[in-house]
């Protein structure tokens, strides 16, 4: 690959907490935040990333990672938001990045990737 070339995988990432792993939250945080600027320095683009149960609060007011998802939607990756989720913490008014979807959505992400990351 040419430096500066997008890689785009057909890889699905699923978000399913406010930070990479396990352990202490600063750490999980911090984590994510390198894990998704080498991403972005890299030009790796997954095909989609979907975001569930307390990974939803990583697209709203307050996320630590709030730049580095803008930018990864700004280059075309969609974030997928479940929409019971968001709901279920009050969280709708506070969504700044990524589109609100259905199960349905995240299943059809799924599906179709050749791959599946959950982190």
């Amino acid at each position: 690959m040419e430096p500066n070339t997008p890689f785009t995988a057909n890889t699905v990432l699923i978000l399913r907490a406010q930070g990479m792993g396990r352990g202490e939250p600063e750490l999980q945080q911090r984590l994510l935040k390198t894990y998704l600027t080498m991403l972005l320095e890299n030009d790796y683009r997954p095909q989609a990333i979907c975001f569930y149960t307390e990974g939803v609060y990583l697209a709203c007011d307050g996320s630590p990672v709030l730049d580095e998802l803008a930018q990864l939607a700004a280059r075309g990756v969609p974030l997928i938001l479940c929409k019971t989720c968001l709901d279920t913490y009050d969280l709708s008014g506070k969504r700044r990045v990524g589109i609100v979807g259905g199960m349905a959505d995240i299943i059809e992400a799924q599906w179709r990737a050749d791959k599946v990351i959950s982190l």
